[in-house]
């Protein structure tokens, strides 16, 4: 080894040295994107932000209007986590840090990654001290591991987990007291006051017996749509145990999906089932089915959406089965049960509109029943002037009493989190969108402004709450309207793209004039974080 030392101490000495001392399996080699089979995509914007672009070119026909999407299914150039990195780090630790997974195994047609993921974060607020909390300084501790692989070029799987202590901004921890949960993550126990206790996880099987058909089984997310928000399905609310079926054709002209999952409304005292004094009473519960069709027509892309939301428990206990759960034919159970039953049907559609390679505009629209409504447009131009200059506009509404359901806990919700736009209903809103790269390094600029409806006197409904019956009550004064500002500004330095390990530094602004001082919240933060998924505290 010494002899060799001086003319070939860079990667590939070190890896023939060490390499006996490993089993046989474990290779310190990159990911190549050789090795994309049927897993899915990452549900996470930074790294969507790649697949969209690839997906925007004229020539493509890339169904991207339901995530995530299966890795087979994808355009993966220069996809974070599938980029060919020529460059030379020369020890085999530099190449783990900022190149390779943590361990890969490859033998013959099995692959497997297996990752930490980390989120460490210290934030300081200058204006939080009230009763709430006796400090202005908030953290993040996060825990967790991300396998995944393939068992030929039919067979992927992949699980991660997140264990997470966290002291955080008032505004979230009175939204996690009153509802149970933290935006899109977990269930909290609160341990000495203030500091939240979650862990979350999710996995799936993704089997493509053949070219055109994938069959998975898992504990996720779906996103529809192309845009920031979803006024249809959004990864807002937690993960949902789920089996799919999507077809996509040779031809790619239009693709399939029909999914069955179980939901519950919400994760509080008020949501368990009257079947004993346990704590851990199970909560209501229902069953799910979607469906969701994309046809490609060139520069367009047009996609239908139903989902219908069975009830399964009602006052005499559980409902007998409904053999229209396991229907897979979109449009035929809104038809059968129509709007306003307790079986809530919620339809839709969205859009692609490609101008150039490089931009789209797209939109959304989605009803569940007469005279309620919910409509997005946006557009988004990628390599504006310059090389990985993004810039995204969109704006999204909701008419009183869209989403809402009779009985309340048949609301288009799961687990305390609203399943389309997190506002909720009776909105409306403008996200405005700024990325800009500098090779790993990353500037983003977000704001949110937003005006929204609320009822002030429980004896009435406007139809501004998701937790209040789909019956309308109209109160005197009617609903009291609140504007809502959120600024987010930050830095980052990508320092591995397979995990999307980052080191971030920024600010965030949230205002809701003529509130309480503990719903205000000026955010200074720096952190160190694997990001897989989505956390939407603009809210």
């Amino acid at each position: 080894f010494r002899s060799t030392r001086a003319a070939t101490f860079g990667r590939r000495s070190m890896y023939l040295r060490f390499r006996p001392t490993f089993l046989p399996l474990i290779v310190l080699a990159t990911h190549s994107p050789g090795f994309a089979q049927q897993n899915d995509v990452p549900l996470q914007r930074d790294i969507y932000m790649d697949v969209e672009r690839n997906a925007a070119k004229l020539d493509a026909r890339i169904h991207s209007g339901l995530k995530p999407l299966i890795e087979s299914r994808a355009d993966l150039t220069n996809v974070m986590g599938h980029r060919v990195d020529s460059s030379r780090y020369y020890y085999w630790v530099t190449e783990k840090i900022f190149k390779e997974h943590l361990f890969i195994v490859d033998e013959g047609e099995f692959h497997l990654t297996v990752d930490p993921l980390i989120h460490v974060e210290y934030g300081y607020d200058p204006g939080d001290r009230t009763a709430y909390s006796d400090t202005n300084q908030y953290v993040v501790n996060t825990r967790g591991f991300w396998i995944a692989g393939n068992i030929t070029k039919k067979i992927s799987f992949q699980t991660m987990f997140h264990e997470n202590l966290a002291v955080v901004q008032q505004y979230l921890f009175l939204g996690a007291l009153e509802n149970g949960v933290l935006p899109g993550q977990g269930r909290v126990k609160f341990r000495s006051g203030r500091k939240l206790d979650f862990g979350w996880s999710q996995a799936n099987l993704s089997y493509s017996p053949t070219a055109w058909l994938n069959i998975q089984f898992g504990h996720g997310k779906h996103f529809v749509g192309h845009g920031y928000r979803s006024i249809l399905l959004s990864d807002n609310a937690l993960n949902t145990p789920y089996l799919q079926f999507s077809v996509l054709p040779t031809n790619k002209r239009w693709q399939y999906t029909t999914w069955h999952n179980k939901l519950m409304h919400g994760v509080t005292k008020y949501d368990r089932l009257p079947t004993g004094e346990s704590s851990e009473v199970l909560y209501y519960w229902m069953r799910g089915r979607s469906n969701h069709l994309s046809v490609d027509l060139g520069r367009a892309q047009i996609g239908l959406f139903e989902s219908t939301m069975f009830e399964t428990i009602d006052e005499d206990g559980v409902k007998p089965f409904d053999p229209l759960e396991l229907n897979p034919v979109i449009g035929v159970n809104t038809l059968v049960n129509g709007f306003g039953k307790a079986d809530k049907n919620l339809v839709g559609l969205d859009l692609r509109v490609k101008a150039t390679n490089k931009a789209y505009v797209y939109g959304q629209f989605a009803t569940d029943g007469p005279e309620r409504y919910a409509w997005q447009a946006g557009v988004r131009v990628f390599d504006l002037v310059r090389k990985d200059l993004n810039v995204q506009l969109e704006y999204n509404t909701a008419t009183p009493f869209m989403y809402m359901g009779s009985p309340a806990r048949q609301a288009y919700m799961h687990a305390g989190q609203a399943m389309a736009h997190p506002l909720g209903t009776a909105f409306n809103e403008v996200v405005g969108i700024v990325d800009v790269g500098f090779g790993r390094y990353w500037l983003q600029g977000k704001v949110n402004v937003a005006n929204f409806q609320r009822g002030m006197d429980p004896v009435y409904n406007d139809g501004t709450s998701l937790n209040e019956p789909d019956v309308e009550v109209p109160s005197p004064e009617g609903p009291v309207a609140f504007d809502l500002f959120n600024l987010d500004v930050n830095a980052s330095y990508l320092i591995n793209p397979n995990t999307n390990l980052r080191f971030v530094i920024g600010c965030s602004r949230r205002d809701l004039p003529r509130n309480v001082d503990n719903l205000q919240s000026t955010y200074i933060y720096v952190a160190l974080r694997t990001s897989l998924f989505n956390r939407y505290y603009d809210i």
